[in-house]
This record gives C-alpha cells, sequence and structure tokens, in this order.
C-alpha cells in the first residue's frame, strides 16, 4: 500500500515527532522511507546580502546531511529501510516536487517544523497539503511550555 514513504525534517525535534509513526508504517508495509531536507535558498533579497546567502546553503548542506544520517542511521537499527537526501530551493515546492517525481506514495510531516507556529501563519505542511497529488499524513505535534512564572518544581515531567 505505501511503498515508498517521503519523510521531510527541518531539523528540529517537532519534525523528528513524526519518526514513531514512520517506523510503525515502515514495518507494517515493508516501506522504503526516504528522509529530505530542503535548504531554503530563495528571497534572500538582493546585494551583499544576496552573496553572503549564496554561501550558506555549502555549510547549510553539510549540517544538514549530518543530521539527516543520524536520523536515517536511527531507523535503519530499527529495521528500516531508508535513504536520505538534501535539496535546496522552496521547502514546500521541492517536498511536492520530489515526492512526484519519485513517485512516493505517502508524504509524512508534521503541522510544526523549526517555526513552532504551524497552520497560524501559512506552513510548509499546509502549502504541501494544498499541493500535493500523494496523500499527506500529518501529525499534529504540541509544544507544551509551562508560564515563566512559575517555578519548575511544580510541573511533573
Amino acid at each position: 500500500m505505501f511503498e515508498k514513504i517521503l519523510v521531510p525534517l527541518d531539523g528540529s525535534e517537532l519534525a523528528a515527532k513524526i519518526l514513531p509513526s514512520v517506523v510503525e508504517l515502515a514495518k507494517k508495509f515493508n516501506s522504503q522511507v526516504t528522509l529530505i531536507h530542503v535548504c531554503h535558498t530563495e528571497g534572500f533579497g538582493t546585494g551583499e546580502a544576496a552573496e553572503v546567502a549564496k554561501a550558506v546553503p555549502a555549510e547549510g548542506k553539510k549540517v544538514c546531511e549530518t543530521f539527516l544520517s543520524k536520523a536515517g542511521k536511527d531507523l535503519q537499527a530499527q529495521g528500516v529501510n531508508v535513504t536520505w537526501t538534501c535539496v535546496e530551493g522552496v521547502p514546500a515546492r521541492e517536498i511536492v516536487g520530489y515526492a512526484h517525481k519519485n513517485k512516493m506514495d505517502l508524504i509524512c510531516m508534521t503541522t510544526h517544523g523549526r517555526s513552532e507556529v504551524g497552520w497560524v501563519l501559512g506552513s510548509t505542511a499546509e502549502r504541501v497539503v494544498t499541493h500535493s497529488n500523494v496523500p499527506v499524513m500529518l501529525t499534529r505535534v504540541m509544544v507544551f511550555r509551562p508560564p515563566a512564572h512559575l517555578d519548575e518544581e511544580y510541573w511533573v515531567p
């Protein structure tokens, strides 16, 4: 049913919360999982700022490959057949394009990633759902932060 699953990750803990569900699906359907990270490279302006921004992807790609490699090896250790890739561009556009081009059967991602604001401001997840012809499984993640005025001792882990 889901032979090929695409999992977009942005390097945040929130985005990685999809991984336990992906492991479960991959084991159940004997799926090939592909982890993808998109280094956002558009919209950095012009002039000197644009030149500086062009240098960022090379360093960002190293960081991307490091965290995807770790996540991939963690999934392999759990018995999942997994590959990973880093691409450059606009995240939603690249995710949808990769899924279509590589004939993915499912995209699995969280509603929130690095920004933690998710649906409120028109997130990557929303754009993927809107533009993808591939089914998308979204997992809602909650961020809980106790009010700053309360001491930590009152909160049970």
